[in-house]
C-alpha cells in the first residue's frame, strides 16, 4: 500500500469538494445546521403546561394548596371546573393537558393524617405533559403536606417524618437539572456528525455513473488505496465540524463540557474513520445516487437515530437488538460524547468504545475492497 497514491486520491476529492457547492455545503455546514434543528425540536423543556382544577372541598387549606401547585412556570391554572363533563370537554378542545381533582374531605384528611385525596386526570395522547403535571403536583404536593401541618405535628410532640413512611433522598450527579438538552445533544452529535457518510457514498455512485471510477481503477491504485484516498478529506473536512460542534453546544446550548477536548477530537477522527467506512461500504454496493441516498439513510441515519441510545436506553432493548446495534459506530461515539461532556471521563473509561470503533472502520473498509472491483465488473 502506497501513502503516495492515498494522497494523490486524496487531494484528487479535495478538489471534488471544494468544486462542488453541494457537496461542500453538505459536509461542512449540515451537520451544525441540523444539530440547530434538532436540538431545538428534541430538547424542549416543559414549562406552562395548563391544568384545570376541580375543588369539591372548597376549603381554605384547598385553595392554599392551588395556589402553591399553579405557582411558577410549570403549571398554569387554566380554568376552576365544576364538573367532570367540563374536564372531559376541556380535554377533548386541548385546552388543558391535566386536570386535578380534590375530594370534599380534602382538608378533613389532611388534619387527621389520613392522607390527602385527591386525584389526576392526564391527556394520553400528550403522555410527556400529563407525565409532568403529575410528578409537578407530586412534589409540591409532599412539600405543601410538610409546611401545614408542621405547627399541628409539633403540638402533638410528633417529628415531620411522621408524615413520611419512606425517607428517600435523591441527588442527581452530572446533571442536576435533569435538563433533557444536557443528555440529548451530546448524544445528536454522534449522528450529526455522520453526514460526510452521506456524502462519499454519494461520491463512489457518482463516480459510477459517469464512468470515472473505471478510468481511476485502470491506474495503479489499488482497491484500498482508493477507498482509503476517498476517506481521508472527508475525515479533514469532518474534524471542521468537531471544532464548530461542540463550540455550538457550550456556547449557544450551554451545555456543560467537564472533559478534554484533545481526547474528545482524538475519539471524534477514530469516529469519522468508522462512520466514514460505513459510507464506502454503502457507496460500494449501489450504482446511482439516488440508490446510494436511499441505503445510507436506511443503514446510517434511521438506525443512529433510534438504535443507538440517543433517544431509548440500549438496556431496555431486547438482548438481539443490543448485539446488532454493536456494529453502529454512532453506538460506541454516543457513550464517549456523554462520557467526556457530562462526567468528564478520560481514556480509561472509553478506550474500549475507541477500539470498538477501530475495528468496525477496519472490518468495513476491508468488506467494500474486497467486493469493490466485483462489483463494478
Amino acid at each position: 500500500m502506497s501513502t503516495r497514491r492515498i494522497l494523490a486520491v486524496a487531494r484528487k476529492e479535495i478538489h471534488h469538494i471544494l468544486r462542488d457547492r453541494a457537496t461542500l455545503f453538505l459536509v461542512l455546514f449540515t451537520p451544525t445546521a441540523l444539530l440547530l434543528l434538532m436540538a431545538y425540536a428534541l430538547t424542549v423543556d416543559l414549562k406552562h403546561v395548563p391544568i384545570a382544577v376541580l375543588d369539591y372541598d372548597r376549603s381554605p387549606i384547598s385553595r392554599r394548596f392551588v395556589a402553591q401547585i399553579t405557582a411558577g412556570q410549570d403549571l398554569d391554572l387554566y380554568a376552576q371546573v365544576g364538573s367532570y363533563d367540563e374536564i372531559e370537554r376541556l380535554l377533548v378542545q386541548g385546552s388543558i393537558k391535566a386536570a386535578l381533582i380534590l375530594d370534599p374531605a380534602f382538608a378533613r384528611d389532611l388534619y387527621a393524617l389520613r392522607g390527602m385525596p385527591m386525584q389526576v386526570i392526564i391527556d394520553g395522547t400528550e403522555p410527556e405533559s400529563g407525565a409532568f403535571a403529575v410528578d409537578h403536583i407530586a412534589r409540591r404536593a409532599e412539600t405543601f403536606v410538610t409546611q401545614a401541618l408542621a405547627a399541628q405535628l409539633q403540638a402533638r410532640g410528633l417529628p415531620a417524618e411522621t408524615l413520611r413512611s419512606i425517607d428517600l433522598r435523591v441527588r442527581t450527579w452530572y446533571n442536576p437539572d435533569l435538563k433533557p438538552k444536557n443528555d440529548v445533544i451530546p448524544g445528536l452529535i454522534s449522528m450529526v456528525l455522520g453526514m460526510p457518510a452521506l456524502s462519499v457514498a454519494l461520491a463512489l455512485a457518482h463516480e459510477r455513473e459517469h464512468g470515472t471510477l473505471e478510468q481511476l481503477l485502470a491506474t495503479p491504485i489499488g482497491r484500498a488505496e482508493l477507498l482509503l484516498g476517498k476517506i481521508l478529506p472527508y475525515i479533514a473536512v469532518g474534524l471542521i465540524n468537531v471544532a464548530l460542534i461542540p463550540a455550538l453546544a457550550i456556547f449557544w446550548f450551554r451545555i456543560p463540557f467537564h472533559g478534554s477536548f484533545p481526547l474528545f477530537f482524538a475519539l471524534s477522527a477514530v469516529f469519522l474513520f468508522a462512520i466514514l467506512a460505513l459510507g464506502t461500504l454503502v457507496g460500494v454496493f449501489m450504482r446511482t445516487q439516488a440508490a446510494a441516498l436511499a441505503l445510507s439513510f436506511l443503514v446510517i441515519f434511521f438506525p443512529g437515530f433510534f438504535l443507538t441510545g440517543i433517544f431509548f436506553p440500549l438496556a431496555s432493548m431486547p438482548e438481539e437488538v443490543r448485539l446488532e446495534v454493536l456494529g453502529l459506530p454512532g453506538t460506541h461515539y454516543a457513550i464517549i460524547t456523554r462520557g467526556i461532556f457530562l462526567p468528564g471521563v478520560g481514556l480509561e473509561v472509553l478506550w474500549p468504545y475507541a477500539v470498538f470503533l477501530l475495528v468496525l472502520g477496519t472490518a468495513f473498509t476491508a468488506v467494500a475492497a474486497l467486493f469493490f472491483r466485483k462489483k463494478l465488473g
